[in-house]
């Protein structure tokens, strides 16, 4: 028989290869700058309010579902996603769009991201917690590899806007359905686990602290920074693949670049969630900033194809290890029970890295007409969080008790929401 925990790991994939599309922002960038004349800042504004939104709004789904349990956030998050693509495709100027993609439809994917995580970490034994992590997160980042050519096409077919209400339509159609599937499990739940991870330590809390609690310790500044620096980064190259390709290969179609991060992006969140699981979050964070630096130090000589394919496949690796570690973190030091709301907390940092990283870029090329000083800022504010993550003291480590297959089985088919 299928398990339950399998289920709702494969349904939050399938949701995040849904509402993934603001790692393809920049295929709309280039249409909105090319096609309808728009500057580099007016295309880059929509984006960076999503990314802002995306933060609050997983703050307030976390509070929710930590109350609710995450069925009913997560088909709010749904369908507020895509009727938000739905009336990007009506707008007329920038303003509009950034209602309607910045704060419609990145509210949606907030409340829609919030809830995937949590519910997937409750169903399963804390050993996998990286793993579970990394999986669910590689949905979010592998949405480019398939949307970034689908909405190419399509703006070429049918135009921006018309590509914004079919991107919206499916979205309703495939991800509200599979947010009916995602509950926590019952109370009395004890996760699976292999006589191999009974065994095994893992990080878990001394005790489940409140966010107001969690505010207090001063592991939740530096995990707050290091996300802030990293997560600037990364986003300041995502939300730019087309434009630094035109202005350093000149190269007119790169949409294969956006595909080739999203890989590695995906790639490196279930690398980083099986190393995360293997030598701790904290030394993943070190070895993935530490190649970040190097990356941002050689992109402004990345100028041929090849070189560019190496840069960006970097970025999306570096980019990956975050939402995957990070969860893990957070739930490694404050526990499960208030998660939801924790880690919203915690994830105000990437909204701030989402000001930071994209208008670093857009001021740059604005007034140098390169991304060079993007990338020299950028190095700075990685080393930042490479210290941060060797300061960083480690959570407490003990063994989990859990329970085997055979004796979960009855336990694992009641569900509640």
């Amino acid at each position: 028989m299928f398990d339950r925990a399998k289920q709702i790991l494969i349904a939050g994939f399938c949701i995040n290869l849904c509402i993934g599309i603001l790692f393809t922002w920049s295929v709309f960038k280039k249409a909105l700058v090319v096609d309808l004349g728009w500057t580099n800042s007016e295309a880059s504004l929509p984006y960076t309010v999503a990314i802002i939104t995306f933060s609050i709004t997983l703050l307030l789904a976390g509070i929710l579902q930590d109350k609710f349990g995450p069925k009913r956030v997560l088909i709010a998050g749904t369908i507020c996603s895509g009727l938000g693509l739905i009336a990007s495709g009506y707008i007329t100027n920038p303003t509009q769009l950034i209602f309607t993609f910045g704060m419609l439809a990145g509210g949606g994917i907030g409340f829609g991201y919030a809830c995937l995580s949590p519910a997937a970490m409750k169903w399963f034994h804390p050993s996998k917690r990286g793993l579970v992590n990394g999986l669910i997160a590689a949905g979010f980042g592998l949405a480019g590899v398939y949307l970034a050519p689908l909405i190419t096409s399509l703006i070429g077919s049918y135009g921006i806007s018309y590509s914004f209400i079919i991107l919206g339509i499916a979205l309703l159609c495939i991800a509200t359905p599979l947010a009916f599937t995602i509950t926590n499990p019952p109370s009395h739940y004890v996760p699976i686990a292999s006589s191999k991870q009974t065994d095994k330590k893992v990080a878990v809390p001394q005790k489940e602290m409140c966010w107001t609690a969690m505010l207090k310790t001063t592991q939740f500044y530096s995990i707050w920074v290091m996300y802030l620096c990293a997560s600037s980064t990364g986003l300041m190259i995502i939300g730019n693949i087309t434009s630094i390709a035109s202005a350093q290969a000149g190269m007119t179609d790169a949409a294969h670049l956006v595909v080739i991060l999203a890989l590695f992006n995906t790639s490196g969140r279930v690398l980083a969630g099986m190393l995360c699981d293997k030598i701790g979050g904290l030394k993943t964070l070190s070895l993935s900033f530490m190649l970040s630096i190097a990356n941002m130090m050689l992109f402004p000589h990345y100028t041929s194809h090849i070189s560019l394919i190496i840069g960006m496949a970097t970025a999306g690796l570096c980019y990956g290890t975050l939402p995957a570690v990070f969860p893990s973190l957070t739930a490694g030091f404050y526990g499960l029970k208030n998660y939801g709301t924790n880690y919203g907390v915690v994830y105000t940092a990437w909204g701030v890295s989402g000001f930071i990283g994209p208008v670093i870029a857009a001021v740059a090329v604005d007034t140098t007409g390169n991304y060079n000083l993007a990338y020299f800022y950028s190095a700075i504010i990685m080393g930042i969080a490479f210290v941060f993550s060797l300061l960083t003291k480690n959570p407490a480590v003990k063994a989990v008790a859990s329970v085997k297959k055979e004796d979960n089985e009855m336990l694992n088919t009641k569900v509640t929401a």
